[in-house]
């Protein structure tokens, strides 16, 4: 197989990455770093079906993206995030699952001095197997230990490094010993794009409860400030018509003055025996549900034990 010249790769890039761009109306802006090619090989069979991984210099993304912008202009939102050790994940699919699969392909790894420590490691209190001549590491990272049965033991749970932080040679070399590899990495998901916007992929995580509950407060304030403030909104006329009638109601039990709504309020004012009846009419049909409920079971079973008493034992040919 005969290798293509620069010019040709280039030139083959770009027509590859103007195609996904017409074709794929998604792509996840997706970071790089500390993932092999072995992990990139494992994440493309992964995605294989759902979507392309396309990586390459952020000059030539940008110089691909900059000549198509005549026929989608809405593109030019991508420039600002390509920077860094990013590619591009295209998809046509739901965002949200293509997403936990990029997530799901990741690999432990050990800490190497140097790098930035992704997360928090704990180390926790255990018997590290370490003879005594191993101290030294651990009091040089102000590690509380003790020997036990020829051994090291770690006696509190430490926190080795923070989130953030610079791996250091001795916290290194200490996880190393210790055979604990604290990191793991993969693609990590900065922006995403889709059909012309560009957003951070913690908007994926909205739900559509989410979205009705942010709607209910919302309105729910809109009414409260309406009604503090005495003026009429759609939120608030419903409370404002129930305020009202409620006014009207106090009005007509503290006078003679009375009318439909509330001659039933005045009856029982009048004879709060009334509503101990009015209580009881109304628990009524649900207690007769209730009853008519366990009588239909009742008679289910009963019919289900004559069927089977017909039968006496016997077979229809006996």
């Amino acid at each position: 197989m005969v290798k293509e010249d620069k010019a040709t790769w280039k030139s083959n890039y770009f027509i590859k990455m103007v195609q996904m761009l017409d074709e794929y109306p998604k792509c996840f802006i997706v970071g790089a770093d500390n993932v092999g090619s072995k992990q990139f090989q494992s994440i493309r069979i992964a995605l294989r079906g759902d979507a392309v991984v396309l990586m390459g210099k952020n000059t030539m993304m940008r110089k691909a993206i900059r000549g198509h912008l005549e026929n989608n202009p809405a593109l030019e939102k991508l420039l600002p995030h390509i920077r860094g050790n990013v590619g591009l994940v295209f998809t046509k699919l739901d965002l949200s699952e293509v997403r936990e699969k990029i997530l799901n392909n990741k690999v432990a790894a050990p800490a190497k001095a140097g790098a930035m420590a992704p997360l928090d490691v704990i180390l926790p209190a255990q018997n590290t197997g370490l003879g005594p001549e191993k101290t030294s590491f651990f009091q040089a990272l102000a590690i509380p230990t003790k020997i036990t049965k020829g051994t090291i033991e770690i006696l509190n749970d430490v926190n080795l490094i923070k989130e953030g932080d610079k791996v250091g040679a001795s916290e290194a070399t200490l996880l190393n010993m210790l055979k604990i590899s604290p990191f793991t990495y993969g693609l990590a998901i900065q922006q995403v794009y889709d059909s012309g916007t560009v957003f951070s992929p913690e908007i994926l995580d909205i739900t559509d409860d989410d979205i009705r509950a942010k709607f209910v407060s919302g309105v729910a304030n809109i009414a409260s400030v309406s009604l503090a403030i005495g003026y009429p909104t759609t939120a608030s006329v419903p409370h404002s018509i129930v305020n009202g009638f409620k006014t009207l109601l106090a009005v007509a039990a503290a006078t003679e003055i009375s009318f439909k709504e509330a001659e039933t309020m005045k009856e029982i004012l009048a004879d709060p025996s009334k509503l101990a009846a009015l209580t009881a009419a109304m628990a009524a049909p649900a207690a007769t549900g209730g009853a008519a409920d366990t009588k239909k079971e009742e008679a289910k079973k009963e019919e289900s034990e004559e069927e089977s008493d017909d039968d006496m034992g016997f077979g229809l040919f006996d």
